[in-house]
């Protein structure tokens, strides 16, 4: 994950980061479960409860704001393709005769998705996008008790 660019100080992408380091760990724990043993189904459920609301998040929130500003608008159609495609793979195995074979090249593919975003969509989503639309999309911050 990035940590030099200083992304990861605006709230919504420090999250977004954080979910992709759970999301990267829960993969490595299915590619284990399908090539050494264990349960690949349970380790798959726990990682499509991470990756599901997460792309769900980055598609209602940043992105939009991403596709609005307009120079970032052609990544932000492929990342969104890489998610419909990494989303139809892993969430349509067949659990009665699982392809494991594509669930590990589509494990290959999330990791370099996860790679550009942080990389590249994040550091240039902070220089592109007017502090009006980190406002839009930044939940506020919980109150102090």
């Amino acid at each position: 994950m990035c940590n030099y660019c200083g992304c990861r100080e605006f709230p919504l992408i420090g999250r977004l980061s954080a979910e992709h380091e759970a999301i990267a760990n829960a993969a490595g724990r299915l590619r284990t479960a399908v090539r050494d043993g264990g349960d690949p189904h349970a380790a798959l459920d726990d990682l499509l409860a991470l990756l599901l609301p997460h792309t769900a998040a980055e598609e209602r929130g940043l992105f939009v704001e991403l596709r609005e500003e307009g120079s970032l608008a052609d990544a932000v159609a492929k990342l969104c393709a890489e998610h419909d495609d990494i989303h139809g793979v892993l969430g349509g195995v067949d659990r009665a005769a699982p392809d494991w074979p594509a669930v590990l090249a589509a494990l290959d593919r999330l990791h370099r998705h996860i790679d550009n975003e942080e990389h590249g969509l994040f550091p240039a989503a902070v220089i592109a996008l007017p502090i009006p639309a980190w406002d839009r999309i930044t939940p506020p911050a919980a109150a102090p008790r």
